[in-house]
Order: structure tokens, then C-alpha cells, then sequence
């Protein structure tokens, strides 16, 4: 079982769409799950605009009884694909080991590690707990600054957040008002300094140089 980690904006269902389409040009068949896509339940998506139809993973749902059932009813599975993968449970995780232990499939899980606290998602823990390999997605997120965006950062109206539930969903693309995601290097996560912030402080009179006269 792999993990493949990245950031809001490194493109990770973007790669889990070309894994399964790749596989399945060869006439393998996958499953695929997912969970709180931005494109509603039983999608997955990505800001490409590039969608599929998956199973939701909700919450309680046992994913290695579903594999089995599927197979036990005729069907083939030649692969798991997993996005969002830090929103589903540890024993979730577990179930995805035992695809890969006794069912011989490779899993492909996708996700972030950490929340807009920079706290582990326990989904993500127990991923990195079991996985055989993690690897970081080659396409590097950026902060607003230009450095390596290693955060996410949840903002309301453009102003981050450190309060509140582990996980809503939200979007980069955000209207006024809503729940939005940015990535942030850790110095601006840490100084709270979204995009906007910043934008909104250099436009500040506040902040323009004085000259004398």
C-alpha cells in the first residue's frame, strides 16, 4: 500500500485520476474511493475539471467487506484507488492493509497529512503507521511568496482560521464569505498571512513610506 502526499494545490486527484485511467487503458479494473469531494458524493475530482465516478467511503463503512463482496459477486478488482484519504478512520486504513495483505491488490491512497492546526489527520497517521511507501508528489505547492508551501491554511473570507472542526469542506476557488484552503509556508502560516492579508497590508496606508517635505 502506498501513500502519495501532498498539498490543496499539488494536483494529488489529478495523479489518482492518471493511475486509474492509465490501468484501466490496459483493461484493468479498479475501485475507487473517495470522501467529501468537492464535487459531491461518489466523485472524485480535481482542479482540472477532470471527474469520475467513485465510491463514497462514509463513515463506518467497511471498505475490505466491500472489495469482497464485490469480487464474491462476480466482479474484478485489479486495484484499489483511495482520494482524500486522511478524512477516513484508522480502522478504515486497516481495512485497506488487509486489501493489500490478503487480496494481493495494490492501493493506491492519496492525501494530506495535516489539518489547518498543522495537526496529523489520524487517517493520515495511521497511513504513514502502515504504509509500505510514502512518496511526495513531484509537483511542488507554493505559498503566495514563492517559498515551498508545506501548510494548509483554512481562511473565511480570505482571513485564516485556527478554531473549529478538524474537517469542512471547502475550496480554493471560494466565494465571498464561505470556507476557503490555502497553502502557506510554515513562516506565513505561523504569522497567520494569507494572500489577502498580505495584499490587504500592502495597500495599507499603514504601511507606505513617509518622506519629509
Amino acid at each position: 500500500m502506498s501513500l502519495s502526499q501532498g498539498g490543496g494545490w499539488s494536483s494529488k486527484s489529478t495523479l489518482a485520476l492518471q493511475i486509474g485511467h492509465n490501468r484501466s487503458a490496459r483493461g484493468l479494473q479498479g475501485v475507487i474511493f473517495t470522501r467529501d469531494d468537492r464535487a459531491g458524493e461518489g466523485k472524485l475530482s480535481s482542479r482540472l475539471g477532470l471527474v469520475t465516478d467513485a465510491v463514497e467511503a462514509e463513515e463506518g463503512m467497511d471498505l475490505y467487506a466491500h472489495i469482497v463482496d464485490r469480487v464474491s459477486r462476480g466482479g474484478r478488482v485489479d486495484y484499489v484507488i483511495v482520494d482524500e484519504a486522511q478524512f477516513l478512520a484508522p480502522d478504515q486504513i486497516d481495512q485497506l492493509a488487509r486489501v493489500v495483505d490478503d487480496l494481493k491488490l495494490d492501493v493506491f491512497a492519496f492525501g494530506i497529512t495535516t489539518d489547518f492546526r498543522t495537526k496529523l489527520f489520524p487517517g493520515s497517521q495511521r497511513l504513514i503507521e502502515l504504509a509500505d511507501r510514502i512518496e511526495a508528489l513531484q509537483v511542488e505547492a507554493l505559498c503566495w511568496c514563492g517559498a515551498r508551501a508545506t501548510h494548509n491554511a483554512r481562511t473565511v473570507d480570505g482571513e485564516m482560521v485556527v478554531e473549529g472542526a478538524q474537517v469542512v469542506v471547502g475550496d480554493v476557488n471560494r466565494q465571498a464569505g464561505e470556507v476557503g484552503y490555502e497553502v502557506l509556508c510554515r513562516r506565513h502560516h505561523c504569522r497567520r498571512m494569507t494572500v489577502e492579508t498580505a495584499r490587504a497590508g500592502a495597500l495599507s496606508p499603514d504601511v507606505l513610506p513617509v518622506s519629509s517635505v
